[in-house]
């Protein structure tokens, strides 16, 4: 198991990212500055809004320093299929959403237990025009993952620390050799999900990455990156 900080610069890209102009973006496009430009504004608006609410509201999220993180995974990954459980408001998918729509393939299953907060992430992938990625499925992930037939690229853990491992567990047998699996608040929620974390430190490549972050809730987190293996060194 390896460790690694990430450093508060991560906000500068964070800007970026808001804004449409970062790395995997691009500077131009065929259709135009218009027609994608219009589409990251889109998006940008409705994960600030989020961003506020969450906030306000504690509404349990990300943040912008993992955000950007995450981004920069699936770009880098480019996976089919990718399965969050948790979804809240719909901050994280918007990010992994986005990127899949950058893409131009891939899709999200993200699964969420309550029906409100399930209603309104569908309203705003839809607000944010990224619809078409993403299916949010209600239910208790622990059994909905079981149900997933595709093979699995990514899967990003963010609900409840004590479900990480029943998640994990019950997905594995779908998870593409080489996938990667990203747990959220491996800092925040370290001892909620030890028996998850002491599973794939022990069984897989896992690498714990540390951001600071500024939330109402904590100023410093940690993510969990594993890759998957059927055979695990």
């Amino acid at each position: 198991m390896k460790k690694r900080t990430r450093s508060a610069c991560l906000l500068a890209a964070f800007a970026l990212v808001l804004c449409g102009c970062d790395a995997g973006a691009g500077g131009s496009t065929e259709g135009g500055p218009g027609s994608k430009a219009g589409a990251e504004d889109k998006v940008a608006q409705v994960i600030a809004e989020l961003d506020r609410i969450c906030r306000e509201q504690t509404v349990y999220m990300v943040g912008p320093e993992k955000g950007v993180r995450l981004a920069e995974l699936i770009r880098s990954s480019e996976p089919a299929v990718v399965v969050e459980c948790g979804t809240a408001l719909g901050y994280s998918g918007l990010w992994i959403a986005r990127e899949l729509e950058k893409l131009g393939k891939g899709r999200l299953i993200t699964i969420e237990l309550d029906a409100d907060r399930a209603r309104q992430a569908r309203e705003n992938f839809e607000r944010a025009g990224l619809a078409g990625r993403v299916e949010v499925r209600t239910g208790d992930a622990r059994e909905l993952v079981s149900k997933i037939e595709e093979e699995v690229d990514f899967l990003f853990l963010d609900c409840n620390y004590a479900n990480y491992h029943p998640c994990f567990t019950a997905l594995e047998g779908r998870l593409r050799d080489g996938a990667l699996v990203v747990a959220d608040n491996a800092g925040l929620g370290a001892a909620g999900m030890k028996d998850y974390l002491d599973l794939v430190r022990s069984r897989y490549k896992s690498e714990t990455e540390w951001f600071d972050i500024d939330l109402p809730w904590g100023k410093r987190d940690a993510m969990e990156l594993t890759v998957f293996g059927r055979k695990a060194e």
